[in-house]
């Protein structure tokens, strides 16, 4: 839910942290990208694009 505000407000800055907590919480990326997708027709869908991009990156290098 979180999330889904975030992308609709374009709080690009928030985006990352709460992407994370969603991620570490046990939300799989698949269910972060379905939130995006399902926003694609709604809002900000492409700034939240970017954003899960850079989280994942630095999700996969952290894991090593």
């Amino acid at each position: 839910m979180t999330i889904s505000c975030l992308i609709a407000q374009h709080r690009e800055n928030e985006l990352p942290f709460h992407m994370i907590k969603a991620f570490e919480n046990g939300l799989s990326k698949d269910e972060i990208v379905e939130v995006i997708t399902h926003l694609a027709f709604y809002s900000g869908w492409l700034t939240a694009v970017a954003v899960v991009r850079k989280v994942f990156t630095a999700a996969n290098k952290a894991k090593g």
